[in-house]
């Protein structure tokens, strides 16, 4: 394949090997080993071009060879020298792993727990209770901008943030256009690196376990944030991109929120190298964040594989506003099965008009639509992959069946963990008052929110059109 034709610089060819190493070849017909370039996360972010999929870029900094780093490091040091290893598994992946390995989520969760305390790590999560909070503050940030609509023109539609592939995109492509729009709640992800390098590493002393949500004292002998080294495992590898983000970085502690982000396949991976079969391991007991409550089993939201963000904050939405219940979503399918809308109406007229727009070519309609400020929506669940979360790029695939079917097996074992209201879920609403000081609090917004920034486009010889 022909890469140069500058004055003088004759023709270089560029030859690749079936192990896919790089050779340049010459006119003369001598060659050369090409070294794979190396982008850094914050190379990706800097760039003027779109990564809204990180599957190409050669990340070094998270993947579940530094985790096995880690816990190698931790083994050749005193106990309290080591760093506390914490791993947040998220209800996408869990389910996925389910599938692969014929298990429950119940059974998965807990034989996963047993995985990784086998290997090294100390604490193992569900992002499942971080989303809580996310969900929380999406429906309680709607009922402001809604409110607030005639005062502003960028209160709505509101556009979900949890995705950082669409994040991505709209930094980089259309950034002030596009910004004011997008929920500042922070993802399950990063609301869990919060949690951890925060809450839970104030309730850690003496590294003897978590604390309660009620009684906790914060003592200034506690663990400081560096000394946590956070995994999160995730269906996405735009996750570590999120992670990498300089709003969630610590300047005091030099530390990020989430410092590594693997996959599902990265955890299946792990698995392959100890030996390991998931479904012959024993099980172990769920950990929890809160000492005063005991997990017994995952638990989910209602609303779909996507986190369930239009379902709770169209819910929350219609009876805060209206006063209406409402028992039942009914989703109208548009162009194609990943666009769909949600509507409330009271005597012919539409309260509410909600939707889900999943995937590229959705989304770059909806951004039509508002640059042309004829987006009829007053809330749009937007997510970067075609059918959302549960079939992310970095959730494990299976070579002897069709990707639909795949995909609808583990729809079906997401959907059987019991769901429950995130305000109904035991130690959230103690730990708003203890921990985040109050619904609507200065420490709340620090914790729970973040912020968006335009990047501005460099010098490229690439062309990227969206």
């Amino acid at each position: 394949m022909r890469v140069d034709k500058r004055p003088g610089s004759g023709v270089a060819k560029i030859h690749v090997e079936d192990d896919g190493s790089y050779f340049q070849v010459s006119q003369d017909g001598g060659t050369k080993k090409l070294e794979r370039a190396k982008i850094s996360l914050d190379d990706c972010l800097a760039c003027s071009g779109c990564v809204t999929s990180a599957e190409t870029v050669l990340i070094t900094q998270q993947s579940h060879e530094e985790l096995r780093k880690v816990l190698g490091a931790n083994k050749m040091v005193a106990p309290d020298q080591q760093r506390l290893v914490v791993i947040s598994v998220s209800p996408q992946s869990r389910a996925s792993l389910a599938v692969r390995f014929q298990l429950n989520p119940t059974d998965t969760a807990r034989k996963l727990t047993a995985f990784f305390k086998k290997i090294g790590a100390h604490y193992v999560f569900d992002t499942a209770f971080s989303r809580n909070f996310s969900l929380l503050e999406s429906q309680w940030e709607f009922v402001r901008r809604f409110r607030a609509q005639a005062d502003s023109k960028q209160a709505l539609p509101v556009l979900t943030s949890a995705c950082p592939g669409w994040i991505c995109y709209a930094e980089k492509t259309h950034g002030n256009v596009l910004l004011p729009y997008i929920s500042t709640a922070r993802s399950p992800q990063q609301v869990m690196g919060s949690l951890v390098k925060d809450f839970f590493s104030q309730q850690q002393p003496l590294l003897l376990g978590p604390g309660s949500c009620t009684t906790a004292v914060f003592s200034t002998q506690h663990l400081t944030p560096d000394k946590i080294y956070h995994v999160t495992v995730m269906p996405c590898y735009d996750k570590k991109l999120e992670a990498s983000r300089p709003d969630f970085f610590s300047q005091e502690h030099q530390t990020r929120d989430v410092d590594c982000v693997i996959t599902t396949g990265e955890v299946f991976k792990l698995l392959e190298e100890e030996g390991v079969s998931l479904s012959e391991l024993e099980s172990a007991p769920l950990d929890s964040l809160c000492s005063s409550v005991s997990a017994q089993e995952p638990t989910s939201h209602q609303g779909g594989g996507s986190g369930g963000y239009l379902e709770h904050v169209f819910r929350h939405a219609a009876q805060e506003l209206f006063g209406i219940h409402v028992t039942e979503v009914t989703y109208r399918p548009l162009r194609n099965k990943d666009l769909q809308e949600v509507t409330l109406e009271r005597e012919g007229q539409v309260l509410l008009h909600f939707a889900a727009a999943y995937g590229f070519r959705n989304i770059q309609n909806l951004v039509q639509k508002l640059k042309r400020g004829r987006c009829p929506y007053h809330y749009v669940e937007v997510m970067a992959c075609p059918a959302g979360c549960l079939n992310g790029g970095g959730q494990l695939k299976a070579p002897d069946m069709p990707g639909k079917e795949l995909l609808q097996q583990v729809e079906r074992l997401y959907s059987m963990v019991r769901t429950e209201a995130p305000e109904d879920v035991p130690g959230v609403q103690e730990l708003y008052g203890h921990w985040l000081q109050g619904e609507g609090s200065e420490q709340a917004s620090r914790l729970l929110h973040t912020s968006y920034h335009a990047v501005e486009k460099a010098g490229s010889s690439l062309s990227i059109r969206w």
